[in-house]
C-alpha cells in the first residue's frame, strides 16, 4: 500500500494530462537550400573558442560545407569571398554573431492543465534560438512526442528536433515487483522508440537493474532524485549505477551530508503540501557539507570520473528567491495566455503553483540556497564536471524559450564566463544527446542548425530574449534592441521574429476569447 502512494504521489508531481493537438503542418521558413551563403558573420563555434570573424559560411542542403576566415580587410576583396554561384541564397550579414543552435535538456511540451498547443510552445523555443529539446518525460503520452518527433525529423512542423524521454514506469499499472518487470518495461520502451528515461525513484534493485538494461539498449537516464527516496538512493548511487544525467539539484546535497542522514523536515512536513515541498527544498543547501571540505571535494571528484552531467534548470527556482520578479517579467504580457497565467496562480492542484503563503523569510533562504548550489556548479565545471542548460519552462511563472535565455545568465552569475555557458548550451548538450559529431558546435560537416543574432551575446546575454534588451539610444529615449534574428534549423532558415509574432498572435486570440480573463 505504501509503495501504491508512493507512484499516485509522484504521477500527481508530473501533471501527466491529456494531449494538446498535433503541431500544425510548417507555413514558416525558407529553405533548406542547395546552397545558402551567409556572409561576414562573426562565429562562436561552440566549443569554447573565442569569437572569430568576419567569416562567410557556406551551409549545402542541410549541413555546413565551408567556413572562411575572411581576414579583417576593408572591404574585404572579391577573392576572398565564398564565390556565389547562380541560384545560391546570399544573406548579408556583417557584423552579426553566428552560434550553435542551442539544446535544452528539460523541455517540457506542457499539457491540458496548462492550456497551451504545441504550436505555441515549439515557436518559442524556435524563437529563442532553441533548435534540440530533450522532452524529459513524455507527459503528453510517448506515442503522441514520437509522432512530433517523426514530423519534426521531415521539417513537416516548425519545430525544434526532438529527443524524447519517458518516465519510468509510464504506462504500468503500478510499480515495479521485480528486476525483471523493469528490464522488460526497458526494452518496451526502446524497442518504441524513446532515446531516454526520467527517474524519480525506486527500490535500489528496481533502479539497478533498469539502468542496467538502459544502458544495454543504449538509452539515455535522467533523474528528480525525489525526496521520497533520496534517502535509500542520491545522487553517488545513480552515477555509480550507470545514470547518464542528474535534473535539477535533489540528490546533491544528501550525498555530502556530514551530520545527519535525512534532511532537517519539521514535525509538520507533508510533501503533498508543495509550499511544504519547496519551502524546505530552499533550505537544504544549509545542511550539507561547506564548500571545499573534504566530502564535498569526494563527492564532486567521484561523479567527475563517472562522467556524471549535471542539468540544474537553476531557472525554474528562482520564483522562490524573488517571487515578485518572475511574476512580472517583461514577457508575461504579451506571451503568457491565460490559461498558462492562471495555471502559475497559488493552487493546491497545479504543479509548481506553490505561493500559499510565500514570505520574505522563504526568499532569503533560497537565496542562500542559490550561492552554495551556484558555487558546486562551478567548481565542478572548474575540475573537468559537465553542466548543461535545461528550463523546465511552464512551471513556476517560467515561458518556453525565455526561461532558457534566463538560465544563460543564471550560470554566469554562478561564474561560468559566458563562452562556458555558451558551451554548456550547445556542445556540452549535444554530447548528452550523443549528437556532438552532428550538432552542439559550428563547424564543416555539422547539420545547419545555428543562431544568428544582431547584437554580442558574449557581452549582454538579454540580447537573445524576444522582448530584447532595455537600453538607453543615442537619441536619449529608451528603447529595445536584440532578440534571435533567425533560427536555422537543418538549413532551413526562421525568422525568429515572425515567430514570436506568430505567438502573441495566439496569445492575443486566447486573451478575446476568454473575455479578458488571466489579463495581466
Amino acid at each position: 500500500m505504501k509503495s501504491l502512494i508512493k507512484i499516485l504521489i509522484v504521477i500527481l508531481s508530473l501533471n501527466v494530462y491529456a494531449a494538446p493537438q498535433f503541431i500544425p503542418d510548417r507555413q514558416r521558413g525558407e529553405g533548406p537550400f542547395e546552397r545558402l551563403i551567409l556572409r561576414g558573420v562573426i562565429v562562436v563555434n561552440g566549443e569554447g573558442a573565442p569569437p572569430v570573424g568576419p567569416m562567410d559560411v557556406l551551409i549545402e542542403g542541410n549541413r555546413i560545407a565551408q567556413i572562411k576566415n575572411l581576414g579583417l580587410y576593408q572591404p574585404v576583396p572579391e577573392a576572398k569571398r565564398i564565390t556565389a554561384l547562380p541560384g545560391d541564397r546570399v544573406m548579408e550579414l556583417d557584423g552579426h554573431y553566428l552560434l550553435p543552435g542551442f539544446v535544452d535538456l528539460h523541455a517540457h511540451f506542457g499539457g491540458d492543465a496548462q492550456g497551451v498547443s504545441a504550436e505555441y510552445v515549439a515557436k518559442l523555443w524556435l524563437g529563442h534560438g532553441i533548435t534540440s529539446i530533450r522532452e524529459p518525460g513524455s507527459g503528453n503520452g510517448l506515442d503522441w512526442v514520437l509522432a512530433q518527433q517523426a514530423r519534426s525529423k521531415k521539417n513537416e512542423i516548425t519545430s525544434p528536433r526532438i529527443f524524447p524521454y519517458v518516465v519510468f514506469g509510464q504506462g504500468e499499472k503500478g510499480p515495479f515487483l521485480t528486476e525483471e518487470d523493469a528490464r522488460r518495461w526497458v526494452r518496451k520502451v526502446a524497442k518504441k522508440g524513446a532515446v531516454g528515461i526520467k527517474f524519480f525513484g525506486a527500490s535500489a534493485r528496481i533502479m539497478q537493474a533498469a539502468l542496467d538494461e538502459a544502458n544495454k539498449q543504449g538509452l539515455g537516464s535522467a533523474m528528480h532524485h525525489a525526496q521520497l527516496d533520496v534517502v535509500s538512493w542520491n545522487v553517488l548511487d545513480s552515477a555509480r549505477a550507470g545514470m547518464t544525467t542528474m535534473e535539477h539539484w535533489y540528490g546533491l546535497p544528501e550525498a555530502m551530508f556530514t551530520n545527519q542522514v535525512i534532511q532537517d523536515y519539521p514535525p509538520g512536513y507533508n510533501y503533498t503540501n508543495e509550499q511544504h515541498r519547496f519551502g524546505e527544498a530552499g533550505r537544504l543547501w544549509a545542511q550539507t557539507a561547506k564548500p571545499g571540505s573534504s566530502k564535498w571535494n569526494q563527492v564532486r571528484d567521484e561523479l567527475i570520473a563517472l562522467d556524471f552531467t549535471i542539468n540544474p534548470t537553476l531557472t525554474i527556482y528562482e520564483a522562490s528567491r524573488d517571487l515578485m520578479r518572475e511574476m512580472n517579467a517583461d514577457w508575461q504580457k504579451e506571451y503568457t495566455p491565460p490559461s498558462l497565467w492562471h495555471f502559475f496562480q497559488p493552487s493546491l492542484i497545479s504543479h509548481g503553483s506553490y505561493w500559499h503563503d510565500w514570505t520574505t523569510a522563504d526568499e532569503v533562504a533560497w537565496k542562500n540556497n542559490f550561492k552554495i548550489w551556484m558555487r558546486f556548479l562551478n567548481d565542478y565545471k572548474n575540475h573537468g564536471g559537465r553542466v548543461t542548460l535545461g528550463s523546465d519552462a511552464g512551471y513556476i511563472w517560467k515561458l518556453y524559450g525565455f526561461g532558457y535565455i534566463r538560465e544563460m545568465e543564471l550560470l554566469q552569475e554562478a561564474g561560468f564566463h559566458p563562452l562556458e555557458v555558451l558551451r554548456s548550451a550547445t556542445f556540452l548538450g549535444a554530447q548528452v544527446l550523443n549528437m556532438d559529431d552532428q550538432l552542439g558546435s559550428v563547424r564543416s560537416g555539422k547539420l545547419a542548425d545555428l543562431v544568428i543574432t544582431e547584437e554580442n551575446p558574449i557581452a549582454n546575454f538579454k540580447v537573445l530574449y524576444g522582448t530584447g534588451h532595455f537600453k538607453l539610444g543615442a537619441d536619449n529615449k529608451p528603447t529595445r534592441v536584440g532578440g534571435v534574428k533567425y533560427t536555422i534549423k537543418d538549413g532551413i532558415v526562421f525568422d525568429a521574429k515572425e515567430l514570436l509574432s506568430d505567438v502573441r498572435k495566439i496569445v492575443r486570440d486566447a486573451k478575446a476569447e476568454s473575455g479578458g480573463l488571466g489579463d495581466q
